[in-house]
């Protein structure tokens, strides 16, 4: 599962009742009680699955598998349409997984940079993420490095200091790259296990942004040759297709290789994983399915989808 497994399934199907409700209670209604799953059937199934967000071309591709296997198979139940779809579900999800497994472990310090337009939860996250490597037995230091939104230091204080964290600052307005800098300097001279750098997420200027990061990754690159380990993207799970132009943007100006969902309990439209996983392929990481420390979870594929296709 990775350095910490932090799944709490039950919490995870709490986090998603709503797109469950969306995906799982509709289809199932949809198709119960049919004597023939005919086009019709089909037509609405297929309305359910772009309207939860998975996208038109992934929800044509479950629907063109659940009509082949109409063909093949005499056994038309609604469990057998639903297990159908439940099928195609993890298969886009695994196409691009990658575990986390115990990397953490071989590098010292594992160097994390966090990247997200403002308002995803990226502070949030950082915070949570934070928290699970602390609660792993990792030292844990956390930069500050969004110099130029007001705020955004206290902010990511606060949270460094409920996952009882270190955290490095400079005055706001400082150049970011000198806080990532500081950063891995203490990160190397005190022995830290995981560094998290935050970045700033003015993506409305994407010509500084892609000057900024370029900047912040020559620094650590520069001080340990394989930093950054890990670059998160930091996506809102409630702003539907947002999250998917945001994800096309961050993916022109930085190397992501890892995404973060966030506010899933808050949305019915938790399609959007499958969605952003098919276009981007790139690997959801973790997801976030709650407001308390505890509710950043790691992502698993076949875990993710049990949790939208169980009823009780």
């Amino acid at each position: 599962m990775g350095l910490f497994d932090n799944i709490n399934f039950s919490k995870l199907k709490e986090g998603l009742s709503k797109t469950r409700n969306r995906l799982f209670n509709s289809i199932t209604e949809t198709v119960s009680g049919k004597a023939v799953i005919d086009n019709a059937t089909l037509n609405e199934i297929e309305e359910i699955l772009i309207s939860s967000d998975i996208g038109f071309g992934t929800t044509e591709s479950i629907i063109e598998s659940v009509r082949m296997t109409l063909k093949s198979d005499k056994d038309r139940t609604t469990p057998n349409i639903i297990e159908t779809v439940k099928k195609e579900l993890t298969t886009i999800l695994n196409n691009n997984y990658v575990t986390n497994g115990d990397k953490v472990a071989q590098f010292k310090p594992y160097v994390i940079l966090v990247v997200g337009v403002n308002g995803v939860g990226k502070t949030t996250t950082i915070g949570k993420l934070a928290h699970n490597f602390k609660k792993a037995g990792l030292r844990v230091i956390v930069g500050a490095a969004d110099t130029f939104r007001a705020a955004a230091n206290e902010q990511l204080e606060i949270w460094a200091k409920r996952a009882d964290v270190e955290i490095f600052m400079k005055d706001k307005g400082s150049d970011p790259s000198s806080v990532a800098f500081d950063t891995l300097q203490k990160a190397k001279k005190e022995n830290y296990d995981v560094v998290i750098i935050d970045t700033a997420g003015r993506l409305h200027n994407k010509t500084n942004l892609m000057e900024e990061l370029s900047k912040i990754r020559r620094v650590l690159n520069k001080m340990i040759s394989y930093a950054p380990n890990e670059t998160l993207l930091v996506l809102d799970g409630t702003s539907g297709q947002n999250a998917i132009l945001q994800a096309d943007e961050f993916i022109k100006v930085t190397d992501v290789n890892g995404l973060i969902i966030t506010k899933l309990d808050g949305t019915a439209k938790g399609g959007v994983v499958f969605q952003v996983c098919a276009k981007q392929k790139i690997p959801v990481k973790y997801i976030g399915i709650g407001e308390g420390i505890d509710d950043l979870q790691t992502f698993n594929p076949e875990l993710f989808v049990s949790a939208l296709f169980e009823s009780n």
